[in-house]
């Protein structure tokens, strides 16, 4: 097991173990990790209705076992779940603290050795109470160099390590930090925020720490390892020197039996063991460090202190994930940057992959083939498959990334050396490796790289399509895309025979194309196979044809190829054309003759996304449902009609002469024979007014418009009726799903987006394509659209210089592209302060690459932006304004861009305009508004001028925004084709419904069946599993089980903080949302901590004014008035209606239900004048937009009436108390009734929860308030100096600010 992987099993089991003892809501995920998913009921979709059942009951049984231990303590008691495998068993022993020594042994029942790989409820009277044994074995040399690498990291002995893949400072959290910082803070400084600072880039970097106690100097490899022959022989394994705190070294043996002290130094060479008093040995290297150093035991015990002191989440190492690289980070002589002497670090990879390097070798596609080969029959079967696959995607993305930063960096050799730079391939760690360009010409009709580089793009979805749909029978090759520094690289398993020397005459392929279009191969092995996977996709059995004009009938596109491996398995290939050309794009902007040609559109390969067939098949489905419920209904009349028509027909004929008593005989038995004839007619109704779906057929061809030359006239039509299909779904993209896009963002019916990311993630999920931002432009009108206009204006143009920045790095040399992406960003944001910058070329690098293209030293601002515009135009078709540049939010491009090209950016407070006099005060381009408010900033800065290199440009040249120093590292951009979890989320919806249906205990239990799942499958540091946290801390919290909401929601925060970013729109979100809860359960001083932690990253991500912060501030001022701090919350209130009017306007109902809310907080912070301004205002929308007759109307007016009646009773009250102040010869100043407004950062609103502001203005207590105003005399005489001091009135009006929401 390498050490990654040590390590992750390590982690989950030490953050079960601690999560007893410190997570408020154990009973949510403090299960044992192994426990599966064995309760997955109906109501979640499972279709192993009864094997869920059953395990249910037997995962439910988790039971005690004690295990005897060779040495102190004797005995551990640990909780099992018989469906637990052995070796969960053993992680979770060794993760115990009690435990820690113990890595190589194996564990017996009544004198059996049980194996590692069965479950618990196989083992032979393994039960309840049940004993085990453990038994240390021997080790291997494998096993003490793992043991070696747990007890380095254990003990805290491992260094930095610098990682070519995760970059600086990967996974980091901030939210320790936020929570401290709202600890011993009076309410003023709860309420404390600059609304108009502008953004501040230090919130990203984690504040400095001490660093963490040392047990131990030093655990490294001897130099006179590896053991010689006569050595080996005798059990020797490794040799060691240990530096412990006292100074001493100690050459140490690894045997079989353990670990000894032997006879060695520096210069002589004796490995034998060291005799009496410091011949120490033990069977662990962590006991024997106890026994050789004294303070050992102490300061141990002071680093797990110290590590406790922060959330678990916070320190695991992730494995199953990437962890976010932050595109920020500290200066390089940074405490949290430091890099310390290990030299270790130079000896992991032999003790990791040992000297073979073989240990780490993995034949990739085999093991991801056999995982899908693995059982799915029952729900514990599916729960070990996917996790199974989970881990080994996770693996396998880890390994391709690496290997295609090597093939970046020219690490690795090529197979075919002797071609082109793009055509070269490459296996580097059983992967393949190729670039994402056209270098053997198979796109030059498409489009050439362009085209090469999007298909590899649709091809990594379109197996991640194929992988969620787990069809029977197909196997697609795992499959990741990478770009680094212009570069993409696609990095896929070896199919088996796909190398293979082919007979003359025979095909590389056995269904599709096989070279270009020219030769089309049908093997009728891969029909089946393939039917089933158009009928996924909708798409449809079409003809294609050859060079010869011969016919083929195939199941998906032409593009989509199929090889039979030479193990037997049927392969897909090439899935980037899995749905059809976006046809009307290419017919406006495709094939453009003479001084045009630029404007073409770079390639051919406009595919519609998959999301928007998918939504175009129920648009079609819901047109043909109700045309067949219609038709069902008119038959039925129709035939309802007739019979009456008969009936009447036939009465007419009947003789109406008869005996009364006869009569009323015949009546009886007419009734009941009509009883049963209705009930018969009404069966016949119910199966007459049944929709047959299968009835129901979409599909499309992807072919359509691709060069297919149909023979015949049948073919002919067939086509032209298939092309007719793709234009309307075209049609309907462009005239139905872009327009309801912007209307439902315009009715805030969608989340506004807050950065390109989360603008893409939306737009993807309407099935728009990125091609169409010109398009969403063009339709924005109005106030609140102007801000996703100007969003969208940015995603362009940050998009344009991500093609134009890749153009100039793509083959420059690795060590000179600091200075190109320097100067191209000084080109983009910096002309401000230098309008003419030049590349900062070190010569020396220079004079080593004099083949390097060094293009961009010559690009200038007005050439970047003219080739900006050009990228605009060709690929959004989108002409930018004239001075686009001087319009744009320096900060949040900079981050877009910093995102897109994976750029990790020396932290310092950037200077993009010359408007300053000093360095020192810079703008971020958001309203022109300086960085320089504040003493904490000041020292910040003057910390940051002093440790940055980078910060301050040399004196011989003009200063630049950027300079190569800042430049601190590239992490790749990684796109890979794992699948979700399908079992997770049919307990996660079981759950849901369940609960809708007022099913709580089986609702509830499946919700903490599908955090189990997730958690299992995932792995606990995964996107997933944020998304499943906050998801289900939004259900607990309706649920009033609050505790466990705030702590799933602390959960959610952390995971997304280390897997998707500290300032990502999803790790925000999750802030707002934290506040709610944590406000929820009585801690406001806290909710506000995060409240304002969010509004900081707001500044960052968005820059001021978003339209959902007016919720946000609302909710900030709420809480504050639950603590009593009156007059703070009327500060945020009125900072939520300034953003409100400018946002929205200042005759709208948001702003008038503000206006109301202002209103009564002026009043209750003694404001009765300027309350009832406020309340008038509120009134005049309410009347003008709605009418005297709405209720809200009405509400402002009475509260308009009441208001006015005090503010007189009051002045009156006043005026007589400044008569007799004047008697008496004291004078007081005038009341002070001023009322602020500013700019504010922006935060994003939590959408699922209850909304405090709203078109109804909020039911308050009028009484309560009427009180204050009038009742409050003492407060009323006190001076503006005071009220401004005071935490909030008396604690009389505790309940008007109960009834405030």
């Amino acid at each position: 097991m390498s050490e990654k992987q040590d390590s992750n099993a390590r982690s989950q089991s030490s953050w079960e173990t601690e999560s007893q003892s410190v997570q408020p809501s154990e009973n949510l995920n403090g299960q044992p990790q192994s426990t599966q998913a064995n309760s997955i009921m109906a109501e979640a979709g499972s279709e192993v209705e009864a094997d869920s059942g059953e395990l249910g009951e037997a995962g439910d049984a988790l039971y005690p076992l004690t295990i005897h231990l060779p040495h102190e303590p004797s005995k551990i008691h640990v909780m099992v779940s018989p469906q637990e495998q052995v070796h969960e068993l053993r992680q979770s022993v060794i993760e115990l603290p009690s435990a820690f020594q113990y890595s190589c042994f194996h564990l017996e029942h009544a004198g059996e050795r049980i194996n590692d790989f069965v479950q618990i409820s196989d083992v032979k009277g393994l039960g309840p109470d049940a004993e085990i044994r453990l038994v240390e074995d021997p080790y291997t040399e494998k096993d003490a160099r793992l043991h070696v690498i747990r007890v380095r990291d254990l003990v805290g002995a491992a260094g930095d390590r610098t990682d070519t893949l995760h970059g600086v400072l990967p996974g980091v959290s901030l939210f320790d930090g936020v929570t401290t910082s709202a600890k011993d803070t009076d309410n003023i400084q709860a309420s404390a925020f600059d609304f108009d600072a502008p953004a501040k880039p230090f919130t990203l970097i984690p504040e400095e720490e001490e660093p963490p106690p040392k047990t131990v100097k030093s655990i490294a490899l001897s130099p006179w390892n590896p053991p010689p022959y006569h050595f080996r022989q005798k059990g020797h394994l490794l040799y060691l020197l240990v530096t412990t705190n006292e100074g001493e070294q100690h050459q140490i043996t690894s045997h079989v039996g353990g670990f000894y002290v032997n006879k060695s130094s520096n210069s002589k060479f004796d490995p034998l063991p060291r005799a009496a008093p410091k011949g120490h040995a033990a069977h662990s290297l962590f006991s024997l460090l106890g026994l050789i150093s004294p303070s050992f035991s102490e300061s141990f015990e002071k680093l797990l202190q110290y590590n406790n002191r922060k959330d678990p989440l916070a320190t695991f190492q992730l494995t199953n994930a990437i962890p976010s690289a932050p595109w920020l980070v500290p200066s390089q002589s940074s405490p949290l940057c430091a890099h310390t002497a290990d030299i270790t670090r130079t000896q992991e990879g032999y003790l990791i992959s040992g000297v073979d390097n073989t240990d780490t070798l993995r034949d990739w596609n085999e093991e991801f083939q056999s995982a899908r080969e693995l059982p799915k029959e029952t729900v514990q079967d599916r729960v070990f498959r996917e996790r199974f696959i989970s881990k080994l995607f996770a693996d396998y993305t880890d390994a391709a990334a690496r290997g295609a930063i090597l093939v970046a960096r020219d690490e690795v050799t090529p197979l075919n050396p002797t071609e082109g730079r793009d055509a070269q391939i490459f296996v580097y760690n059983n992967v393949f490796f190729s670039f994402g360009a056209d270098g053997v010409g198979t796109f030059t009709s498409e489009g050439g790289d362009d085209a090469a580089r999007v298909a590899t793009g649709k091809d990594v979805n379109g197996v991640r399509i194929v992988n969620q749909l787990d069809i029977d029978g197909l196997y697609s090759p795992a499959t990741v895309v990478v770009d680094y520094l212009g570069k993409r690289i696609v990095g896929q398993t070896v199919v088996p025979g796909i190398f293979k020397q082919r007979e003359p005459g025979e095909n590389s392929i056995e269904y599709g194309a096989v070279e270009g279009k020219e030769i089309v191969a049908a093997d009728e092995r891969f029909a089946p196979t393939f039917a089933k996977l158009s009928e996924a996709l909708k798409v449809k059995k079409h003809p294609v044809w050859d060079k010869d004009g011969k016919r083929w009938d195939l199941e998906a596109s032409v593009e989509t190829k199929g090889l039979m491996g030479t193990d037997g398995r049927k392969y897909v290939l090439d899935l980037y054309r899995i749905t059809p050309l976006d046809v009307l794009w290419l017919e406006e902007n495709g094939s453009v003759e003479g001084e045009q040609k630029e404007l073409e559109y770079p390639h051919r390969m406009t595919v519609l996304r998959p999301e928007l067939v998918e939504l175009l098949r129920n648009h079609k489905w819901n047109e043909w449902v109700s045309k067949e419920v219609k038709r069902l209904q008119e038959k039925h009349q129709s035939k309802h009609k007739d019979e009456q028509t008969s009936e009447e027909k036939t009465s007419s004929t009947e003789e109406k002469t008869a005996i009364e008593e006869k009569a009323t005989d015949e009546e009886k038995a007419t009734n009941d024979d009509k009883a049963d004839e209705s009930k018969e007619e009404g069966e016949e109704t119910v199966a007459e007014n049944y929709v047959d779906a299968s009835e129901f057929v979409f599909t499309l061809n992807p072919d359509v418009c691709s060069g297919q030359v149909p023979q015949t006239e049948a073919e002919k039509e067939e086509l032209a009726a298939d092309e007719e299909d793709v234009r309307n779904a075209c049609k309907y993209l462009r005239e139905s799903v872009i327009p309801e896009f912007v209307n439902d963002i315009k009715a805030a019916d969608l989340p506004f987006p807050m950065d390109g990311q989360s603008l893409t993630k939306m737009m993807h999920k309407r099935g728009i394509n990125m091609r169409y931002l010109g398009s969403v432009v063009s339709a924005c009108e109005g106030p609140r659209l102007l801000r996703l206009r100007d969003l969208c204006l940015q995603e362009i143009i940050s998009r344009a210089f991500k093609h134009v920045a890749g153009k100039y790095l793509r083959y420059l040399p690795i060590p000179l592209t600091s200075a190109c992406i320097a100067h191209i960003l000084n080109c983009l944001l910096g002309s401000g302060l230098n309008s003419k910058p030049t590349a900062d070329i070190d010569e020396s690098l220079k004079a080593l690459y004099p083949e390097a293209d060094l293009a961009f030293a010559n690009l200038t601002p007005e050439n970047l932006r003219q080739e900006i515009e050009a990228q605009a135009l060709r690929r959004f078709k989108f002409t930018l304004d004239s001075e686009w540049y001087s319009q744009i939010k320096h900060l949040q491009l900079l981050r877009e861009v910093s995102l897109k090209l994976g750029l990790q950016l020396q932290v310092k407070n950037f200077q993009f305009t010359s408007s300053s006099n000093a360095p020192a005060t810079t703008t971020n381009g958001v309203n022109g508004h300086t960085n320089g408010d504040g003493k904490e900033n000041k020292k910040k800065k003057k910390k940051a001028r002093e440790t940055s290199p980078a910060s301050v440009a040399s004196s011989t040249s003009a200063p630049c925004t950027f300079t190569p120093d800042d430049v601190v590292n590239v992490v790749p951009i990684i796109k890979d084709s794992a699948p979700k979890s399908v079992i997770s989320e049919e307990a996660l919806e079981g759950g849901r419904h369940s609960i809708m249906n007022n099913n709580r205990k089986i609702g509830q239990e499946l919700l903490l069946e599908s955090l189990t799942l997730h958690e299992q499958i995932y792995g606990i540091l995964h996107p997933e599993v944020a998304r499943a946290y906050s998801t289900l801390a939004q259900i607990y919290y309706q649920l009033e089980e609050k505790d466990a909401a705030v702590d799933l929601a602390k959960k959610a925060v952390i995971v997304a903080e280390r897997t998707l970013g500290v300032d990502s729109a999803e790790t925000l979100l999750y802030y707002l949302n934290l506040s709610l809860y944590v406000h929820g359960s009585s801690d406001s001083k806290t909710a506000l901590a995060y409240v304002k932690h969010a509004l900081n990253l707001w500044k960052i991500i968005y820059g001021p004014d978003h339209p959902d912060s007016i919720t946000t501030l609302n909710n900030a001022a709420v809480m504050l008035q639950h603590m009593q701090a009156y007059h703070e919350s009327r500060i945020w209130f009125e900072q939520a209606l300034a953003v409100c009017e400018r946002v929205v306007g200042k005759q709208s109902l948001p702003a008038a239900s503000l206006l109301f809310q202002l209103a009564q907080a002026l009043a209750l912070d003694n404001e009765s004048k300027a309350a009832l301004g406020k309340m008038r205002e509120c009134y005049n929308i309410f009347l003008q937009q709605l009418g005297p007759e709405n209720n809200n109307t009405k509400e402002a007016e009475t509260w308009l009436e009441q208001l006015t009646q005090n503010a007189v009773a009051i002045a009156k009250r006043d005026k007589d108390a400044q008569a007799r102040r004047l008697r008496a010869g004291i004078r007081f100043p005038a009341r002070n009734v001023a009322l602020g407004g500013g700019a504010g950062g922006a935060t994003a609103q939590p959408t699922t929860l209850s909304q405090t502001q709203s078109d109804k203005p909020d039911a308050r207590s009028i009484d309560d308030l009427i009180k204050f105003i009038e009742g409050n005399t003492a407060q009323k005489k006190s001076s503006t100096k005071q009220r401004a001091r005071r935490g909030g009135p008396n604690v009389r009006v505790a309940a008007a600010a109960a009834s405030a929401k």
